[in-house]
């Protein structure tokens, strides 16, 4: 019999804007595993009841976990964040709903008994890793029947946009709203409690000799008070001369973590913890890879009907921003409320550090819920390949 399985804590750190050849990126210097470790301790530094020695797993996902996010990054945080060495770790990927299949992982193992406690999360470091890693070795054996499997994300926007109709007025609209509602959240310190702000002094190499640098990152660094219809009207197509995706009405390349503290209702009772939520239903779907950005238009419902609930009974309800196309296409075709769907800005403006985003989301929606005392919330997104997943929790307290 499956046991009640409770989300005790849940943050995040700001997300902050890739490095690229042109700009340095704020969390340059910071390696991915280092960067979930910190999180990881700053989440126990919130819930100080709980000792260390009472978590028995991470479980931590990772876009592409290779190099500085690979040899296992979540039992690496583990043991960089200071956990016991009896604390084991594992790594997720589904691209970017790791960081939300993390969560549903770890949740489903305290369910089945055969952990008590255990911390979940995501993290990318796009700055250190690209897309596709850093050597993609395609299967030529798809080129045939599933050859939509690997072509570009972008690309995949393109065609939604198209089937769906979605204008690039309707993409550009949509993005400025997106970037409204993150800089309102700012401006009103939504964000501060899920927040962990980052301050560190890190030693790099520079023309070989070592130097020290200091960072500090208190807040997410994509919105911007200045982007408006007028502004991204003038940005070119960017994966097609012809297209209406750009860069303004796309996610931003990011770096960030999050993390999260689940917990049975035995472990609850002992170490006196605050129980935030519950998870009631998981679901994920697939669909044709070369319209990938809508797959949640099948995983809600399917979610929500395991749930035993509709999407009015939401009150908050999170959905990645990969794209402006996708995101209005699945808003219109499921009859969603708008103003419940990111209500304090999504990706395009806060920006998409693949693995992480997943928990990023559950993250933001969970204290989105609370804020507003909403009974029962919801967390997906598309997923590269043509999938999709989505989670729906109840707010408990």
């Amino acid at each position: 019999m499956a046991r009640d399985v409770f989300i005790v804590k849940a943050v995040r750190t700001p997300v902050a804007k890739a490095g690229t050849p042109k700009r340095r990126g704020t969390l340059e210097f910071v390696r991915p595993d280092d960067l979930i470790a910190l999180t990881i301790q700053g989440l126990l530094e919130r819930v100080p009841n709980l000792p260390t020695d009472a978590i028995d797993d991470v479980v931590i996902g990772s876009a592409f976990p290779e190099a500085e996010q690979g040899f296992n990054i979540g039992r690496i945080a583990a043991l960089r964040a200071g956990l016991p060495v009896t604390t084991t770790g594992q790594t997720v990927n589904r691209f970017c709903a790791s960081g939300l299949q993390a969560i549903i992982a770890a949740n489903d193992a305290i369910a089945m008994g055969r952990c008590g406690v255990a911390i979940a999360g995501g993290v990318e470091s796009m700055t250190r890793i690209p897309m596709a890693g850093h050597q993609p070795f395609l299967n030529p054996a798809l080129a045939g029947a599933h050859s939509a499997t690997y072509i570009s994300m972008g690309m995949t926007a393109e065609n939604v946009a198209r089937e769906y109709q979605i204008s690039r007025e309707d993409q550009d609209a949509f993005a400025v709203e997106s970037h409204r509602r993150a800089i309102a959240a700012q401006r009103e310190n939504r964000f501060v409690d899920e927040t962990l702000p980052i301050n560190l002094n890190r030693v790099v190499y520079e023309n070989g000799r070592a130097v020290e640098r200091s960072l500090s990152l208190i807040t997410d660094e994509g919105p911007r008070a200045d982007t408006s219809f007028e502004s991204l009207a003038k940005l070119k197509p960017a994966f097609t001369t012809t297209g209406s995706v750009t860069a303004g009405n796309a996610s931003q390349i990011s770096d960030g973590a999050a993390a999260v503290l689940l917990a049975s209702e035995d472990a609850v009772k002992t170490h006196n913890l605050t129980p935030l939520a519950r998870i009631l239903s998981f679901a994920t779907t697939g669909n044709d890879p070369a319209l990938m950005g809508v797959a949640p238009i099948d995983a809600i419902p399917k979610a929500l009907n395991l749930a035993g609930l509709s999407s009015s009974d939401l009150g908050v309800i999170e959905i990645n921003e990969a794209f402006a196309s996708q995101s209005v296409a699945i808003i219109r075709t499921l009859g969603l409320n708008p103003t419940i769907v990111n209500p304090n800005g999504g990706a395009i403006a806060l920006g998409h550090p693949l693995g992480c985003t997943g928990a990023r989301i559950f993250t933001t929606a969970l204290h989105e819920a609370h804020r507003i005392s909403a009974r029962y919330f919801g967390v997906g997104m598309c997923i590269g390949g043509g999938q999709g997943a989505f989670a729906v929790a109840e707010r408990l307290g």
